[in-house]
């Protein structure tokens, strides 16, 4: 685990938070960016119900098995990477709830044929929100996001927007969306976004 006071948002060069304002109605695209304290990466078996229970213990609820789908406790959500593997993420932790969110998940995991690995320090967060944020997504992003297709809340997928590699998982109706990519890839992103929102009326918000 990375200390504390090293921690730096990917984006703090571009001093976001001297750039928000508030949201006019007008406004098609709000975009700001998500502190990624906690993140843990999970491996194991969806079918061994032992696996199942230690899971639900740990955090709360169980891994969801829905191909894309995202299960939520609280400020802890868990998102489906694939039949073996999810992403637990909270927004609220601080940076040592990380190293005490995995711990929790070992010491329950015990024995069984699973893995855990903190994996924080890899993400970024942005979150799109407005009425136009899918059409700014879409732009870049080969994923049908038609709400007949993605599925609404709590509906993620891994893919690419742009040239960048992505989770994406909408959080709310607005619609609101929460992109997940890796460090390196996020002043990229970011400055991607930006320039494809413009056209929709643009502002950067805190989420």
């Amino acid at each position: 685990m990375i200390e504390s006071y090293l921690r730096q948002s990917a984006l703090d060069h571009l001093a976001l938070a001297g750039r928000t304002s508030e949201a006019p109605q007008s406004v098609g695209v709000r975009l700001g960016e998500k502190l990624l304290p906690a993140a843990v990466n999970l491996r194991g078996d969806a079918a061994d119900p032992a696996f199942v229970a230690a899971v639900r213990e740990a955090l709360g609820v169980e891994p969801p098995t829905a191909p894309n789908t995202a299960a939520s406790s609280g400020e802890l959500v868990l998102l489906w990477l694939g039949p073996d593997e999810w992403l637990a993420v909270r927004h609220d932790a601080t940076p040592e709830g990380e190293a005490l969110l995995a711990a929790k998940l070992r010491e329950a995991l015990g024995d069984l044929h699973a893995a855990v690995a903190e994996v924080g320090e890899q993400y970024a967060c942005i979150h799109l929100a407005g009425p136009k944020a899918r059409e700014a997504i879409e732009k870049g992003c080969p994923l049908d996001l038609h709400p007949r297709a993605f599925g609404g809340v709590d509906h993620c997928a891994q893919s690419h927007l742009s040239k960048a590699s992505i989770i994406l998982h909408q959080v709310d109706e607005g619609p609101g969306f929460d992109l997940y990519t890796r460090r390196s890839f996020a002043d990229y992103l970011w400055r991607w976004l930006e320039d494809a929102s413009q056209e929709y009326g643009m502002t950067i918000v805190a989420p």
